[in-house]
């Protein structure tokens, strides 16, 4: 079974939209075990057994969404450092992949996502997906798009994510995309897909699961041409392989792979 944390606060509208991704997982109604985790702050002055996980509304929104779709479900209250709580009740169940609902806030500088989504991401050792407040999915075969950089190990990371996928490889199709950077003026190099060994590894590693993978490479600014991509294409998810960067006070996401999160009008799942 493919074990999936779906991690809520007190907001349906993202909760709904958490439990709308995982049940048109592939094959979910007879491949995935969900979980509806909601942690109760350290502001709410409350401890697990304090909240009944039937009084947040969001959380039994979600979980009578995933059983009414045939999704099996368990719901579970715990207390504590929310992000920490999340990421150590993902490791207690080895879960696949974690679900949540990351949402855009106003820094001093930048749109970043919310705090714990983002200590989430940074912190996991697992797949992680971001719904977002907007998430509409299409039905039958799952479009992905698997925008690559040089990192083979992450592109390696990124085709092992859709890979563990249930019903695979009849529920997946599959993009890997490269983008060189910047080179879309006239009498820039040609843009060959094959040069770049990080994306045939993806590419490779997906045909030999029997996945239909389209290969392409393109000139441009890498962010949005991973959003033209995605539009183009109507994918139902972009799978990215981010990374950790040291900031002056703050661990961030890599700014291409935060940008496509915050701008993204579909799921995006850091594969790391």
């Amino acid at each position: 079974m493919y074990s999936v944390l779906i991690p809520v606060d007190r907001d349906e509208a993202r909760a709904s939209n958490q439990a709308s991704y995982v049940s048109q997982l592939p094959d979910a109604t007879d491949t995935v075990e969900a979980t509806v985790l909601y942690v109760v702050p350290p502001d709410e002055f409350a401890d697990a057994a304090e909240v009944a996980f039937d009084d947040i509304d969001a959380a039994v929104q979600a979980a009578n969404q995933l059983e009414a779709a045939g999704v099996s479900v368990t719901r579970m209250v715990d207390d504590g450092g929310v992000a920490q709580q999340i990421v150590r009740t993902a490791t207690e169940l080895d879960s696949d992949e974690i679900v949540v609902g990351g949402r855009k806030r106003s820094g001093v500088s930048k749109v970043l996502l919310g705090s714990t989504a983002q200590d989430v991401l940074l912190s996991a050792e697992r797949p992680v997906t971001i719904t977002g407040e907007s998430v509409v999915l299409g039905d039958g075969i799952r479009r992905v798009l698997v925008p690559v950089d040089t990192s083979e190990e992450r592109a390696r990371n990124q085709a092992k994510y859709l890979t563990s996928l249930p019903n695979i490889p009849d529920s997946v199709e599959a993009t890997v995309l490269f983008v060189f950077p910047h080179q879309d003026y006239k009498g820039a190099p040609s843009h060959d897909f094959e040069e770049v060994d990080a994306a045939v590894t993806a590419a490779e590693h997906l045909e030999a699961k029997g996945i239909s993978v389209e290969r392409v490479a393109v000139g441009g600014e890498v962010g949005r041409k991973i959003l033209d991509a995605a539009t183009d294409r109507d994918a139902d998810s972009i799978v990215i392989g981010g990374r950790k960067r040291s900031g002056i006070a703050n661990v961030l996401l890599g700014g291409t792979t935060q940008d496509i999160m915050l701008a993204a009008e579909r799921p995006v799942t850091l594969t790391g």
